[in-house]
């Protein structure tokens, strides 16, 4: 059976911006350094910074010392805002796109169940900022005891 999931290149772009938020602000990490630290491929990891850029998330500093720094402080950056900027905007099912533009949306039984996922989904990622996850691991989840609001 296949699984609901994260695209990688979200869970990659989440360590990224993560690490940099626990660096000293004007230290500038070079991709190499994100890569190694994260376990992350670098040449996925240099695609995926360029998209976190052009979100407005990271920015980059060329020359001798240059590297890469977040844009805004980790208080100011939403677990959503980096998923939106990699993936674009969030959808849990093809009728809960911007527009619900499903042709069956006018006699579907499921669009109030799809609403609600919506909305819980959003508001978690938007409510999480990148410093509520530079805290302390959370190994509590790995029982599977704890739910997901109590951990962020």
């Amino acid at each position: 059976m296949g699984l609901m999931q994260i695209p990688r290149r979200v869970d990659y772009g989440l360590r990224a911006v993560i690490y940099l938020s626990v660096q000293d602000p004007e230290r500038c990490c070079s991709i190499t350094e994100i890569a190694t630290q994260q376990g992350v491929p670098k040449k996925f990891l240099e695609k995926i910074i360029q998209d976190l850029i052009r979100g407005g998330l990271i920015k980059s500093k060329r020359g001798a010392c240059g590297g890469y720094t977040l844009a805004r402080s980790p208080e100011e950056i939403s677990f959503y805002e980096v998923i939106e900027a990699l993936e674009g905007p969030i959808a849990v099912n093809v009728c809960m796109d911007q527009h619900m533009s499903c042709e069956q949306l006018p006699r579907c039984s499921m669009v109030n169940v799809w609403s609600e996922v919506q909305r819980k989904v959003t508001e978690v990622f938007t409510n999480t900022t990148i410093a509520d996850l530079k805290r302390k691991p959370c190994r509590d989840l790995i029982g599977g005891s704890a739910s997901l609001s109590s951990a962020a």
